[in-house]
């Protein structure tokens, strides 16, 4: 998949199959980076009362491996090894949309990093990830 594959997923209208189950979609995507939004809301509750941790990593997981994709051609896909999350404030239903934008640090022919930012519609800083990635050639 390429950039221009991408962008055509955003003209579709970006909603991957999890996004339909967690209300998310692919917003804006570049050379080396995606963006992803959602609206937080009750169903995506842990049992203490707040959005579950997982609602956050997938928005960046998703943020991040997209963002890769942009960089690669029509024979390689990606997979994720690793991510990294830190929760910084805590979501609930009042949060109001949220952004995930993923950016490329670095990508080689196996393997690529990358960082991503979930923020509120004020900007403020709610969870963070850095994932590695494996670059899959046939």
């Amino acid at each position: 998949m390429t950039l221009e594959r991408v962008r055509g997923l955003i003209d579709a209208g970006g909603r991957p199959p999890i996004g339909d189950t967690l209300g998310f979609q692919l917003v804006d995507a570049g050379d080396g980076w995606a963006a992803f939004e959602g609206v937080p809301g009750r169903e995506h509750y842990n049992p203490q009362g707040t959005v579950h941790g997982g609602y956050a990593a997938t928005l960046l997981d998703s943020a991040c491996g997209i963002a890769v994709v942009t960089k690669l051609d029509d024979k390689q896909s990606m997979t994720t090894l690793e991510l990294k999350t830190s929760y910084l404030k805590a979501m609930n239903e009042t949060t109001g949309k949220v952004r995930a934008e993923g950016r490329v640090i670095s990508i080689g022919r196996r393997v690529a990093y990358t960082e991503a930012k979930l923020s509120d519609e004020t900007g403020r800083l709610l969870a963070t990830a850095t994932s590695t990635l494996l670059v899959i050639t046939p």
